[in-house]
């Protein structure tokens, strides 16, 4: 049986690792994933993860996944929406994947093919952890406010969602019932929008936690008022330093080893990485994707469109996570 060695300080995920001739299913699914709703992290090491057993790993959790259109991915197995992650060598600051989008995935699965020769960890940083760590100020003031995604629309966007690329002004106020979003017009342009509360319960546990956003945008894509709070207020600089300080003192540093496959819960965890010195090869896959059974969000639509089937939204015509000033 894999030995289960779980979190320690300073070691924020599970770790797995196998007897000699064992896989990862010798632990069961079920054993997998009472570790998962528990802790939220989980790194497989140990068990040489190639391409197909990490779709197969994937499928045995997931009823469907999504594309993830941000910019320097290769298609890895476009039948099932495996990716690699970006290709560059920047610094990526804390977030939850595609959280910018109303459709965040359940869970992230990352494996490595191909390791860097230097540096390029993966960072990861426990959201309920964050929150804990806030001044009581700062985590108050976020508890009773929630976020608003505004960002621009595109022709085949509105003819996805609204059936045409030129719709009315009825047709904008009253978008279909599995609709993510709020259209309306600024400035002479449609623009789309959804909110989500600011801080938020995971998917397995009652605390609250911090995972929007907001790091990513305003620490690299330079954008501080995306996403603004849902009366227009930018978040406070104060606020997001104090998120900053807590989150730097908890985040932890994952090196990769070939083979290596970490499962993460993308409603609990953020992620980002370190500079890679030397991306050489560097290859790591990545799934997004919906649990089987997954209780029902109450953020979400009805029947929405990607816990039904593997979902490629319509691709952006302006660089994911552009906001719109209103």
């Amino acid at each position: 049986m894999p030995e289960v060695r779980p979190p320690t300080p300073g070691r924020p995920y599970v770790l797995i690792t196998p007897q000699p001739g064992e896989s990862a299913t010798d632990l069961g699914a079920d054993a997998v994933l009472a570790q998962y709703r528990i802790h939220g992290a989980i790194l497989f090491r140990g068990f040489d993860f190639d391409l197909p057993a990490f779709r197969a790993f994937t499928e045995t959790f997931c009823s469907s996944s999504v594309f993830n259109e941000s910019p320097d991915r290769l298609l890895l197995d476009d039948e099932h929406n495996i990716q690699s992650v970006n290709a560059g060598t920047d610094p990526f600051p804390l977030h939850p994947e595609l959280s910018r989008e109303p459709w965040k995935p359940d869970v992230c699965f990352f494996c490595c093919l191909n390791p860097p020769r230097e540096a390029g960890e993966t960072t990861l940083c426990d959201g309920v952890a964050i929150v804990d760590a806030l001044p009581s100020a700062v985590r108050d003031g976020f508890a009773s406010r929630r976020l608003m995604y505004i960002q621009p629309a595109w022709p085949e966007l509105l003819a996805y969602w609204l059936g045409t690329a030129t719709p009315t002004a009825a047709q904008l106020a009253r978008p279909p019932a599995h609709c993510p979003y709020r259209f309306f017009t600024v400035n002479g342009r449609i623009v789309r929008a959804f909110s989500r509360p600011a801080l938020h319960r995971p998917m397995f546990s009652d605390r609250l936690a911090f995972g929007n956003f907001l790091l990513f945008s305003r620490y690299y894509l330079g954008r501080p008022g995306f996403p603004a709070f849902d009366d227009g207020e930018r978040v406070p600089d104060a606020w997001m330093e104090a998120v900053k300080a807590a989150s730097d003192a908890l985040t932890v540093a994952v090196p990769w080893c070939k083979g290596d496959l970490v499962m993460l819960d993308n409603t609990r965890f953020m992620h980002g990485r370190n500079a890679i010195v030397d991306a050489d090869g560097r290859l790591i896959a990545s799934y997004f994707g919906y649990l089987k059974g997954a209780p029902a969000n109450p953020e979400e639509p009805p029947n929405p469109p990607w816990r039904g089937a593997d979902f490629r939204p319509p691709r952006p015509k302006v660089p994911p996570g552009a906001s719109m000033s209103v």
